[in-house]
């Protein structure tokens, strides 16, 4: 992940698999109770980012807002949401009854805790499973905008994009990197992923394992064929 302390990672693909599974499973499962306005505000964080934001309130300007060094967000099987419009930003009437699915998906919510309450702050074990009974949809995306939830249950006809052959992947062919720039370009349109992995991308900032990571996830996430 090329990101600086600053930056929050909203990428759901920064996630473990079955953190991913379980993300999209609470948003399909709210979706369905009618809650279409929760969206994700971070996914994975880094140890040096915790300490930055640690710093805040104490050794740096600002409001304090975060209480611990030691961050679950670090193990990429945590994620946050907040809520947009017509409600608040962390609004509790929808955070307690997403809360509320979450514990019934076998997900812990930070609702629950009661030294330090965390209500937009969900979180699985590693060994988390999807539990019986429920189905994840082919297709569900939890938006990064505030303004709406992106989240389609329902499936989609796949689209045939030509993909470069991985196995001969070549960085620095001309080809391929114009291949895996309208790649990229064709996930953030259809926002399997965020913009800001095509501007990476274009800054040639990303390493070859991280651009080979968008690559498969555009195809699995748009059901793309080689």
């Amino acid at each position: 992940m090329s990101s600086s302390v600053t930056t929050t990672c909203r990428d759901l693909s920064e996630l473990l698999p079955a953190a991913q599974t379980a993300c999209r499973l609470l948003f399909q499962e709210c979706y369905k109770a009618g809650i279409r306005n929760i969206f994700i505000t971070e996914t994975y964080r880094s140890q040096e980012r915790q300490k930055y934001l640690y710093a805040q309130g104490r050794t740096r300007p600002g409001q304090i807002v975060t209480w611990t060094l030691n961050s679950n967000h670090k193990s990429r099987l945590s994620w946050d949401i907040a809520v947009g419009p017509p409600q608040s930003l962390y609004d509790v009437t929808t955070l307690n009854r997403v809360g509320a699915i979450a514990k019934k998906l076998g997900i812990e919510w930070g609702g629950t805790w009661t030294n330090a309450i965390d209500r937009p702050h969900f979180e699985i074990k590693a060994n988390w499973k999807i539990p019986k009974g429920y189905v994840l949809g082919k297709v569900v995306v939890p938006s990064n905008s505030k303004m709406q939830v992106q989240l389609i249950v329902e499936d989609k006809p796949k689209e045939e994009v030509k993909v470069p052959e991985i196995k001969n992947w070549n960085p620095g062919s001309p080809a391929m990197q114009t291949a895996t720039e309208n790649i990229i370009k064709w996930g953030v349109q259809k926002k399997h992923i965020q913009s800001q992995h095509l501007t990476a991308l274009q800054n040639k900032e990303l390493t070859t394992d991280r651009v080979l990571g968008l690559v498969a996830t555009v195809i699995d996430r748009g059901g793309m064929l080689k």
